[in-house]
C-alpha cells in the first residue's frame, strides 16, 4: 500500500520554492522538443513536477515522458512524492519530451544544455520509438540505453479522425473503412463529390512527420502495412516494392502540411468549428485513440488542467480504426543504463505505482486504454470511439526495416514550397547573455541547422525585412524558391546584418501573395515568418485590413504562414492571428536561446 500524503515526509520549503521557480521559468521559455503545447502560440521546451517533498539525501527521478501523458504523470508523481524505497525518499520529476525528440537525443548522447535534463526513465508514446534507437546506435559507439523488456504503462490505438458527417458519409459505423478508402478519395478528382459533398472540396488529410510524432509513425507505417496486405513479417523488400511506394505516395499527396505534433491539426480543427468552417479545413487525421475523445471534450490538449474550459465542438469527431489494422500507442517504461541501483529500485516502485488499479482508472479517466489494454468506460459509441476495435493489431516492423520506412518516407512525402522571411531589424542585433552571440547569430544558425529537413524536391527562397529594404519595400528577396540551392540559402543566411526596424505586416501579406503567385497544386505552400518586435512601419497596412487578405474563402487551397514570435518583444499574439488565418501554427521563442529547436519543429511541417 502506498502512503497517504498525510503521513508523507514534511516537505521541505526551499526545493519547493526552487521548484516553484523553475517551472514559472519554464513557462516563460518553451515546451520541450515537440513536446505537447498550444497550436495557437506552441512553444517548444518543457515543464516538470512542481512538487517536492524529499531533502538533499532523497533519490530524485527523472523521467522523460511524451507529451499526451506528462501532465498526467505528473500529477501522480506529486501524490506519489515522499515514499521511501529502500529506506530512501524519492522525488519522480516528469518532463515533457515528444518521442521522436528524446529518441533523437538519446542516439547521439543526451546532451542537457539542449535536450534537458538526462532522463533516468523514458516513456516514450510506442515501443517504435525504442526499436529506431536500437536501430540508430546500433554499430556506433555507444550501446543502446535500453534493455529488451520494458513494461507498458497504457495504451491507446491509432485511429483516422474525421468529422462526423464525413465519416457517414463514407459508410460509417456500419461500413469497414480503411486506408485503401483513403487513397481513392484522395485520388479522385471530384473530391467529395463523390459523395454528393461538393462543397466540402477536395479530401485532405493531417499527419504528424514520423520523424518526431508518434501518430506520424505509426500512421506511416500503417500504409505500409496496407499497401502490402500484411499484418506482421513486412520486409525491406515489400518497404521497396514499386507497387508499395505506389501506394504511399499516393496517400502522402492529399496531405495538408505534416506536423511535429497533432495538436496543430486539433487545435485549427477546434478554431475552424468555432467559426462554423470545420468542414472546410481537414477531412480526416490521423491521432491516437485517447485524442478523438480529447477533441470531443473541447480540450485538444489533451492536459486534463483545461478540460472544460472551451465548449464542445460543434461537429464532433469520430474514430475509424484501419480495416487493414493499426498500431498500439503502447507507452513502454524504459529504465535507462545509467541509472544507478537505487535509481531502479526506485524506477521499479514508480512503475508499480503507475499499474495499480487507482492509476489505472486515472489513465482511463482520460481515455487510455489500461497496461494490458483493455478499454475504459470512456471508449463507447457515444464517444466516437469503439471498444470492440481494433479487429487487427498490427507487429512492429524489425529495426532494420523500420528505419528503411522512416528513409522511403523521406523520397516520398509531399514536396513543400517554402519561402523564409527573416527580420533583420537593429534590435536582432541584441546580445542574448551566457551565449556570447545575438539574437541574429543564434536565428541564423537555427535556419542553416534545419535546411537539411528540406529534400532535394522541395522548392525553398528566402527574404529578409526589416524597413525600406528595397527602395520603399520593407523586404529584399535573397534567394528565389528553387530546388538544390541549400548552398546558397547557406551563404545568404549567414550574410545576414541587423539594421533599422521592424516593417511586420507589409512583409507578411508580400511574402503570402508571393508564394501564392508561385504555388504548386502538388505541393505544401507556406511560409515561415521570424520576427522579434512588433510592426513599426507607420505607412503599412493595418493589422485589421491584413487578416482578411490572408483568408481564403472555406474549401480553398490556402498558403499556409507559419510564425515564430523571437524574443520577449515579440508580438505572440499578432503572430497567432497571423497564423491561424492561414490554417498554420505560431511558434513561442520568446526565449532566443531555443531557436534552434523552434526551427526544427517549424520546418517539421513539411
Amino acid at each position: 500500500m502506498y502512503p497517504p500524503p498525510q503521513q508523507k515526509r514534511r516537505r521541505s520549503m526551499a526545493p519547493f520554492i526552487v521548484a516553484v521557480v523553475f517551472a514559472g521559468a519554464l513557462i516563460v521559455g518553451l515546451r520541450l522538443l515537440f513536446g505537447g503545447a498550444s497550436g495557437d502560440g506552441k512553444a517548444v521546451g518543457g515543464g516538470t513536477a512542481d512538487v517536492r517533498a524529499c531533502g538533499g539525501d532523497g533519490i530524485t527521478l527523472n523521467i522523460a515522458a511524451s507529451s499526451e501523458k506528462a501532465e498526467l504523470l505528473r500529477t501522480m508523481a506529486k501524490d506519489y512524492n515522499g515514499r521511501e524505497v529502500d529506506g530512501r525518499c524519492v522525488d519522480v520529476v516528469v518532463t515533457s519530451k515528444a518521442s521522436g525528440g528524446a529518441m533523437q537525443a538519446l542516439a547521439r548522447g543526451w546532451d542537457e544544455r539542449q535536450d534537458g535534463p538526462k532522463p533516468d526513465v523514458w516513456t516514450p508514446a510506442s515501443t517504435g520509438w525504442i526499436t529506431l534507437l536500437r536501430q540508430r546506435v546500433e554499430g556506433g559507439d555507444q550501446a543502446s540505453p535500453v534493455s529488451a523488456e520494458n513494461p507498458t504503462v497504457a495504451t491507446s490505438p491509432l485511429v483516422i479522425a474525421m468529422p462526423k458527417p464525413m465519416a457517414q458519409a463514407l459508410g460509417w459505423p456500419s461500413k469497414e473503412i480503411g486506408w485503401s478508402d483513403i487513397l481513392d478519395l484522395a485520388n479522385d478528382p471530384k473530391g467529395w463529390a463523390r459523395y454528393d459533398h461538393p462543397e466540402w472540396g477536395r479530401f485532405r488529410l493531417g499527419k504528424t512527420n514520423p520523424n518526431f510524432s508518434t501518430s506520424g509513425l505509426n500512421a506511416t507505417v500503417g500504409a505500409y502495412f496496407a499497401a502490402t496486405g500484411l499484418s506482421g513479417d513486412l520486409t525491406e523488400r515489400d518497404v521497396a516494392a514499386a507497387k508499395t511506394r505506389d501506394f504511399v505516395k499516393g496517400v502522402e499527396r492529399s496531405i495538408v502540411h505534416y506536423g511535429d505534433t497533432t495538436l496543430t491539426f486539433l487545435s485549427n480543427l477546434q478554431h475552424a468549428d468555432d467559426s462554423g468552417t470545420a468542414m472546410s479545413y481537414i477531412s480526416a487525421v490521423t491521432v491516437e485513440e485517447k485524442s478523438v475523445w480529447d477533441y470531443n471534450q473541447g480540450n485538444p490538449t489533451g492536459d486534463p488542467k483545461t478540460l472544460g474550459d472551451h465548449a464542445k465542438p460543434k461537429v464532433p469527431l469520430v474514430a475509424i480504426y484501419p480495416k487493414e489494422g493499426t498500431l498500439l500507442s503502447d507507452h513502454p517504461y524504459a529504465v535507462l543504463s545509467w541509472a544507478d541501483a537505487a535509481k531502479q529500485a526506485a524506477a521499479a516502485d514508480f512503475l508499480k505505482y503507475l499499474q495499480a488499479p487507482e492509476r489505472q482508472q486515472v489513465f482511463e479517466k482520460y481515455a487510455f486504454r489500461s497496461f494490458d489494454g483493455k478499454p475504459g468506460n470512456l471508449i463507447t459509441t457515444a464517444n466516437g470511439l469503439d471498444p470492440k476495435q481494433p479487429a487487427t493489431t498490427l507487429s512492429a516492423p524489425a529495426p532494420r526495416v523500420l528505419d528503411r520506412i522512416l528513409g522511403s518516407w523521406a523520397e516520398l512525402r509531399k514536396p513543400a514550397n517554402v519561402l523564409m522571411v527573416m527580420d533583420v531589424s537593429g534590435s536582432m542585433g541584441a546580445d542574448v547573455a551566457g551565449t556570447g552571440k545575438t539574437k541574429l547569430d543564434l536565428a541564423k544558425q537555427a535556419a542553416i541547422n534545419a535546411l537539411p529537413q528540406f529534400g532535394p524536391n522541395d522548392r525553398v527562397g528566402l527574404w529578409l525585412f526589416s524597413l525600406k529594404q528595397d527602395g520603399d519595400k520593407d523586404y529584399r528577396e535573397l534567394v528565389p524558391l528553387g530546388t538544390g540551392n541549400q548552398s546558397r540559402l547557406k551563404n545568404r543566411i549567414n550574410g545576414l546584418i541587423p539594421s533599422g526596424g521592424t516593417g511586420l505586416y507589409d512583409t507578411a501579406l508580400a511574402s503570402y501573395e508571393h508564394v501564392t503567385r508561385h504555388q504548386s497544386d502538388d505541393a505544401i505552400n507556406a511560409v515561415v515568418f521570424l520576427t522579434d518586435g512588433k510592426n513599426e512601419d507607420n505607412n503599412s497596412i493595418s493589422l485589421d485590413n491584413l487578416l482578411p487578405e490572408l483568408r481564403k474563402e472555406a474549401g480553398q487551397e490556402t498558403v499556409r504562414m507559419f510564425t515564430i514570435a523571437y524574443g520577449a518583444d515579440a508580438d505572440l499574439d499578432v503572430l497567432r492571428r497571423i497564423s491561424q488565418t492561414t490554417d498554420a501554427a505560431a511558434y513561442d521563442s520568446r526565449k532566443p536561446g531555443s531557436i534552434d529547436e523552434v526551427f526544427t519543429a517549424v520546418i517539421s511541417n513539411f
